[in-house]
């Protein structure tokens, strides 16, 4: 599936579950057989009045106009390109986490509002990078609101992460630097770092967010490598309106001035993998790490017994350990994903059939003449 699809394909989903306001605001417009401008004005109008905003409701609108403009139109039709629309303007911005952060570790600092969910998108974050083999340390920065540290621990043992914290009021620029050192002598690939949520009239959180920046910046001059901000997406136009007015007025500073930094990302909630490309990918990976004669032989050796049916019970129970995780490892790739080493649990096995078979033929003179062997059909895998 490609990005594009996977992003309209995502949100079509979205609509369909959370966005009961637009279709009701729309559901009683389409009772003309026609799309003219009579109704191309009403549903600008209904798409306002569901918090898409003015600009994007004139690019509906718009797209509607060139595409289907006097032909029959029904909601699903408005949908699908209120979706398409949505997913061309998010899929500009929709940038992966990437940690290529050397040296190690990779430091991510999480900010926002109060009550936007900084927390649990850490918990989740923690898990997409732990399920990639990396190693994950979680700080918990945000040592004002009640109960914040013990949730963060809490969220940390479920995803397998080490938690650094300190007492509740503790200094949060001084717990970062801590926590980072800490990852630094304990070769910890991702540091994420938790902060306490503030608002932009807040002088003081915002010196505070900005103090926290600059410590980081003394144990290592890059940290921090990414910041994100995570928004409530419930939220409608007018809020986020006035949230942005207020965000670049002066002489208030923008999050982009308190951490001079242009590392902001916004959360990526989509996922829009290649599983055909992850999959060749996973399959390519196992000649590197299974080995290449190895898993040569063990394909070759798996197929001739299969093809002549005639398998000794020692070769047939090392594969009953080899192939299963192998298979099923690979059929998660074509599904959604899998790294190199998920399939190690067959590895071992593996080894030792492959390692047989490569002496019994050596024995039988397969290496010399082997083809003889085959058209003789005198070997045994």
């Amino acid at each position: 599936m490609t990005e594009k699809t996977g992003w309209l394909a995502k949100l079509k989903a979205g609509l369909s579950r959370s966005t009961d306001k637009l279709g009701d605001n729309l559901a009683g417009l389409f009772v003309r057989a026609k799309l003219d401008d009579a109704m191309l004005d009403d549903i600008e109008e209904a798409l306002i009045a569901s918090d898409l905003g003015p600009a994007m409701a004139a690019r509906v609108t718009a797209r509607l106009r060139d595409e289907k403009f006097d032909r029959d139109i029904d909601l699903a039709g408005v949908r699908d390109t209120v979706a398409a629309e949505i997913g061309s303007v998010l899929g500009q911005v929709a940038k992966p986490l990437e940690v290529i952060a050397f040296p190690r570790p990779q430091v991510i600092l999480v900010v926002g509002v109060n009550g936007s969910g900084k927390t649990t998108t850490i918990a989740k974050l923690a898990h997409l990078f732990i399920e990639q083999d990396y190693r994950v340390m979680l700080a918990a920065g945000d040592t004002f609101r009640a109960a914040a540290i013990a949730q963060l621990k809490i969220w940390g043992e479920r995803a397998g992460a080490k938690v650094v914290s300190g007492e509740q009021g503790a200094d949060a620029a001084g717990l970062a630097f801590t926590a980072l050192e800490r990852a630094r002598a304990e070769g910890v690939d991702v540091l994420i770092i938790d902060t306490a949520g503030r608002l932009q009239n807040k002088s003081g959180l915002m010196d505070e967010l900005a103090k926290i920046k600059r410590v980081l910046k003394k144990a290592m001059p890059a940290a921090p490598h990414d910041v994100v901000l995570v928004l409530d997406a419930t939220t409608g136009y007018p809020v986020h309106r006035g949230a942005l007015a207020s965000f670049h007025r002066r002489p208030l500073p923008s999050l982009a001035d308190v951490l001079d930094t242009e590392a902001i990302h916004m959360i990526r909630t989509f996922e829009t993998e290649d599983h055909k490309g992850a999959a060749a990918a996973f399959v390519g990976s196992q000649f590197g790490v299974f080995g290449p004669i190895p898993l040569a032989a063990l394909t070759v050796g798996t197929t001739l017994a299969v093809l002549r049916r005639r398998l000794s019970t020692p070769d047939l129970a090392l594969l009953c350990f080899t192939v299963p995780p192998l298979l099923i490892v690979t059929i998660q790739a074509f599904i959604s994903r899998a790294n190199a080493n998920w399939a190690s649990a067959g590895f071992v096995a593996g080894v030792i059939v492959a390692a047989a078979w490569l002496v019994r033929w050596r024995a039988k003179g397969w290496r010399g003449s082997g083809t003889s062997c085959l058209r003789a059909r005198s070997c045994t895998a």
